[in-house]
């Protein structure tokens, strides 16, 4: 390796690297252990040199700073095996591509890590065998049976995983950004180094460990540590080792940019998980240990956990800066400031902190809503799937508006008949499901409703009164709406529960008590995603662009529409096949696929009449500095690969992956139709996004977007309907001219206002400060999508066109956009 392929970004690294006084200790005993397991002289992998050059005991002094010798010498050797593994699986069976020794290799590794430290293992034939197995013996006693659960499956997916590199290498196959991502945390390791943080710190208490904030936080380390090694590895792995596995290969593909654009680039996303896990250490964990009820013990090691993820991150920096391994010749400051040297200061740049990464983490709350940006543009959307409808479609949609009546949805304030009509949702499900009884079909038009209800009620009803605790309440009753072994029902006394309550009767009755519980934590999914919404909405918050993208799932549905796809499917599939990488793949990226379909159709809707800040092509646009045709033709090219990777797991992973798993040919058949189902569902969806009046400007122009909460709340009919004083009735007029009847026409709906005179504006409670028009939004959005059932990062150089014509790749600088969001 001479010359490097691009100069190394600045770094956001706020926090000040420590070392560990047991540095030496570690060094020297790690050292004695890998000679012992086999991996120094004779295994053809390392040389004493190697092992000299690497220095995990450095990395590990410097990620782990205040944990005793022997709790370092024990981590120090984790690390010791996880790199020679690594190194091991390259020489033995990555470089000669042999994918069937590789996988009879990781099959055997799991028998050395049983949960029962008693458990017998066999006898270790290679000294990544042997090195497991003392390991696992040492370090399990003093844990907990949770912990030994997560470090199993961490530990397991780091290994397994290796056959995904393993294969897209065999294929010559670059992933995309969204598929490297959810791939790079399971091979990479960093969920894993988060195991031996709790080793080192203190347990997460087994009462938090599975909520969103905390996996948040393992989320944006792992993310951010597997980004910072991209960078500083770009040399060896893609150049000397043909690796395809890179975060910064994986973006030069994508936006066709030049290598230096392309790390840069990688840098600012890095420099965003770190501030979303800042913002959810700050903000989303503190209210977490309140509304557990934490004892002051839990407290203190969720925080010291929380620390020593930290801790990694800046010990991590300091050791990629310092390690033979890595290409570092000319890591570099851009910071103006003087700053200081040695050891432990090489995240001590001040400047960078008042400059760039302030702006950088307040640009995320500038944004300013309501802006008119015209009906949305749909470009040629790719979609190799045909179109099926039901027969029974006319049927669905007499019974839905009946059940939507009966169960009070129509009387509320949020939906009128006129949506309901504009939505359509039977024939989302006619789309979807081509082949249901009329009673399924009837089920699932249902279900779309109350998906979609629900999601336009959160925003409308609470966020309109900016009420957090209200929204969490509303979820906390939704869920107790869902009993699981026999008890009692909650007494529902709005819509959405009465929908719920017999929604969740008429399709759990044949169920058993688990899949009951897997239905209901779908559903608490969908249901708690709502609420972080609201929280990003009440903050004026716009997204990390990953965070975004996983929680579009929850927020569509996609857990429920899964769930309920695959009970369909009958007992014929074991769990640990829908568990699988190759079938999570192909479901995340439907999902996907189905979810940025919608943020492109309801751009206009969600941006201009509902104030909304959750749409792929606003975070795109926010995120890059990049103006809408842009960040719409990048959201585009997302879609086109996630829907070509889902072709490619179609045709080439899921073959290699019935074999491997051994499934009956009932099993295979069963599968066929499981993915039969998800393309039907593809193919439904953007059916009833390109029919439905829902996201038409014609149609939104004629419509108030407010909450109306003074209808009459009565349940098996709409009641008389009383006027809004202020508010037009839906009268489907485009919005020009005057008003019926010779009255002054009202602000437009949405907050767009052309001189509007001074009596008409709304009370000074109702405006938001600094002028504009309060009008709630309706972030009707996500709608059928969100259970129909129901996703990566653009760039700022590579200048697509207009959407409607093809996409042309070109440099693209800040300087140049034209128009900064806020």
């Amino acid at each position: 390796m001479t010359q490097q392929p691009f100069e190394l970004p600045h770094f956001y690294m706020p926090y000040p690297a420590r070392l560990n006084p047991h540095v030496d200790e570690a060094r020297a005993h790690s050292t004695r252990w890998a000679r012992e397991m086999g991996m120094l002289e004779g295994s053809g992998i390392w040389e004493q040199a190697d092992l000299d050059a690497h220095d995990y005991g450095l990395l590990c002094a410097c990620t782990h700073p205040d944990c005793d010798g022997s709790a370092l010498s024990l981590i120090t050797d984790w690390y010791v095996w996880v790199f020679f593994f690594d190194d091991h699986f390259l020489e033995t069976f990555k470089r000669g591509q042999d994918r069937a020794g590789g996988k009879a290799h990781l099959d055997r590794l799991p028998l050395f890590m049983p949960l029962d430290p008693a458990t017998p293992v066999p006898e270790p034939e290679n000294p990544v065998e042997a090195g497991l197995a003392d390991l696992w013996a040492r370090t399990v006693p003093s844990m907990s049976d949770g912990w030994r659960r997560r470090f199993a499956v961490a530990t397991e997916h780091l290994l397994n995983e290796s056959l995904w590199e393993l294969s897209n290498i065999n294929e010559g196959r670059i992933a995309n950004p969204v598929e490297y991502i959810e791939m790079r945390r399971k091979v990479g390791g960093a969920p894993w180094s988060a195991g031996l943080v709790e080793y080192a710190t203190a347990e997460v208490p087994a009462a938090v460990a599975g909520s969103r904030p905390l996996r948040v936080l393992m989320e944006t380390f792992s993310d951010a540590v597997h980004l910072r090694n991209d960078l500083f590895s770009y040399q060896r792995e893609v150049e000397d080792e043909g690796e395809l596995s890179n975060g910064v290969l994986v973006l030069e593909t994508f936006f066709g940019c030049t290598t230096q654009e392309a790390a840069d680039r990688v840098n600012d996303v890095l420099t965003s998980r770190l501030h979303q896990f800042e913002h959810t250490a700050l903000t989303e964990v503190p209210a977490l240990a309140a509304e557990s009820g934490l004892t002051p013990d839990e407290v203190a090691a969720v925080a010291a956990y929380t620390k020593g993820l930290q801790d990694w991150q800046s010990g991590g920096h300091e050791w990629h800066l310092r390690s033979s391994r890595y290409m570092n010749e000319r890591a570099r400051s851009t910071s103006p400031w003087g700053r200081p040297s040695g050891p432990g200061t090489s995240a001590a740049d001040v400047g960078a902190l008042l400059a760039a990464a302030g702006a950088e983490r307040l640009r995320a709350y500038t944004h300013v809503p309501f802006q008119k940006v015209g009906p949305s543009r749909i470009p040629d959307l790719y979609m190799p799937y045909p179109l099926q409808l039901s027969p029974h479609l006319d049927t669905a949609r007499r019974t839905l508006a009946e059940w939507c009546h009966r169960t009070g949805i129509l009387a509320e304030g949020v939906w009128d008949e006129d949506k309901l009509a504009a939505y359509d949702l039977a024939l989302c499900s006619a789309g979807i499901d081509p082949d249901a009884t009329p009673e399924a079909l009837d089920l699932s038009a249902q279900w779309l409703a109350f998906g979609t209800y629900g999601d336009d009620y959160y925003p409308l009803v609470h966020g309109h009164r900016r009420d957090l605790a209200a929204a969490k309440v509303t979820t906390a009753r939704l869920s107790a709406c869902m009993p699981v072994e026999g008890e009692a029902p909650l007494v529902p006394v709005n819509a959405m529960e009465h929908a719920l309550t017999d929604l969740w009767a008429r399709t759990t009755a044949g169920m058993t008590p688990d899949q009951r519980r897997t239905l209901k934590r779908a559903i608490d999914t969908m249901t708690e995603s709502w609420v972080w919404e609201l929280s990003n909405q009440i903050q004026n918050r716009v997204p990390d662009p990953v965070d975004y993208l996983e929680m579009r799932r929850a927020t569509f549905g996609a857990d429920l529409t899964l769930s309920l796809c695959r009970m369909g499917h009958g007992p014929a599939i074991p769990p640990e096949v829908y568990r699988s990488g190759p079938v999570r793949s192909l479901e995340n990226a439907a999902v996907d696929y189905a979810c940025l379909l919608n943020d492109v159709f309801s751009y206009q809707k969600e941006i201009e009449y509902e104030g909304e800040i959750h749409n792929a092509i606003l975070v795109v646009q926010h995120f890059f500095g990049i103006d809408y045709p842009a960040a719409l033709a990048v959201v585009q090219d997302l879609m086109t690969q996630r829907m070509r990777q889902f072709e490619h797991v179609v045709a080439h992973e899921l073959p290699i992956f019935y074999d491997d798993f051994e499934l009956s040919e009932e099993a295979r058949a069963t599968m066929r139709g499981y993915v039969a189902d998800l393309q039907n569902w593809m193919a439904g969806v953007l059916n009833w996004h390109r029919r439905v009046d829902r996201y038409k400007a014609e149609w939104l122009a004629g419509r108030a977007h407010v909450f109306l909460p003074d209808r009459p709340r009565l349940h098996g009919r709409s009641g008389p309907r009383r006027r809004t004083p202020g508010l037009r009735r839906d009268t489907g007029r485009l919005g020009g001219g005057p008003h019926p009847r010779g009255r002054p026409r009202p602000s437009r709906p949405g907050g767009v206002r052309d001189r509007a005179p001074p009596q008409r504006h709304p009370p000074a409670a109702d405006r938001r400060p600094g002028g504009g028009r309060l009008t709630t939004r309706t972030r009707s959005g996500r709608d059928p999508d969100m259970m129909a059932t129901a996703v990566e990062t653009p760039d700022r150089f590579a200048s697509h066109r207009a959407a409607g014509q093809d996409a042309v790749r070109s440099p693209h600088r800040r300087s140049r956009r034209t128009r900064r969001p806020g």
